[in-house]
């Protein structure tokens, strides 16, 4: 596992830290979602478990091959946004843990929880008073942290509270505001910003992608190379341009709301409402500029227009979290768009 070339101040700092015995119990990695923060994270906890000590681990050692010695779980476990939730899977040494969503046993039929519970927290805390197997350290990831219900951020608060010797906890959240405001302030945060443009094409040819291919999904992604090598490998990119089309088509009256949140419903409702604002936000970028907007919008919109939008959309986006239809949430978010529903008030 590389380190990505934005991760590299931040890997300094902490290996310095590291080297000189002074490691923080708890650190907070945050940052948007595509940024490599669980890559970061994997390859930290390699190093507190490396038996060799450099800057690096060694890979060789006994601790880096149990450590690299994957395995998921039966059935996989999932996030709620269907992506895998230990994405290399669950490593085999003994004084490594990852703590993501896990399969609700108690259900009829079982199922996957959407949320991280206490009773996972607990299972953590009594395994980190244990003595390290290996003699060195313990370390639990987890991710995504801010999806802790508030039993487990409390059970979490008290481990926090009582740190105990070469016991390290990663958190890793795009969202750190959801955390309790107690649990961040007993974290050392590092959070990762957007890449250059030339760092993100480095790391994206890296990868083995065009280089146009590259610039044109990097653009999409807001310069997100994270985001953009997902849209590249698992066709987000169409979606994208599926939620272009729409918008649109709405904006324009082609279509209605009630027919696009159908089928924005049944299909990814959370990527397609992400798509839906960071277009919202392009367009008055572009209009700020003078410039034609993605949305092609005639008459413009005033910004008051256009921020109304977009915080109906990124709302909506808040809303799927819960138990609501997603046919109903986004046709909430839609409808201010058409205008049509406008002259119906």
């Amino acid at each position: 596992m590389t380190l990505a070339p934005w991760h590299e101040e931040a890997w300094r700092l902490l290996d310095s830290r590291r080297r000189a015995g002074t490691f923080p119990h708890a650190l907070l990695l945050s940052g948007a979602s595509g940024f490599g923060k669980r890559e970061f994270a994997e390859q930290l906890a390699a190093a507190l478990l490396c038996e060799d000590g450099a800057a690096a681990p060694c890979g060789v050692c006994r601790s880096c091959r149990l450590y690299a010695n994957r395995s998921q779980r039966d059935p996989v476990e999932m996030r709620p946004d269907d992506r895998l939730a230990q994405p290399h899977g669950h490593p085999g040494h003994p004084d490594a843990r990852f703590v993501g969503h896990v399969l609700n046993e108690k259900a009829s039929p079982k199922k996957m929880y959407t949320e991280i519970v206490v009773e996972q927290v607990r299972d953590l805390s009594e395994w980190l008073a244990l003595p390290a197997q290996f003699g060195k350290a313990q370390v639990a990831l987890i991710d995504p942290a801010d999806q802790m219900n508030v039993a487990a951020a409390n059970a979490l608060l008290k481990t926090l509270e009582e740190p105990g010797e070469r016991r390290h906890l990663i958190l890793v959240s795009s969202y750190p505001a959801r955390l309790p405001a107690t649990i961040r302030s007993r974290c050392q945060r590092v959070t990762f910003a957007a890449p250059t443009s030339e760092q993100a094409l480095e790391w994206l040819g890296g990868q083995r992608i065009e280089p146009k291919a590259a610039r044109s999904a990097l653009q999409a992604s807001g310069g997100n190379p994270g985001l953009a090598l997902r849209w590249l490998r698992d066709g987000g990119l169409d979606v994208r341009a599926e939620v272009l089309t729409d918008l649109r088509a709405l904006c324009a009256e082609k279509t209605s709301p009630v027919e696009v949140a159908n089928r924005w419903g049944r299909a990814d409702a959370q990527q397609r409402l992400w798509f839906a604002a960071a277009l919202l936000r392009d367009e008055a970028e572009a209009q700020a500029r003078g410039a034609a907007g993605p949305l092609a919008l005639t008459p413009r919109p005033d910004f008051t227009k256009l921020s109304k939008w977009f915080d109906q959309t990124n709302r909506a986006r808040e809303l799927l979290r819960g138990p609501l239809r997603s046919e109903l949430v986004v046709l909430e978010a839609l409808a201010g768009m058409a205008p049509w529903a406008k002259a119906a008030r």
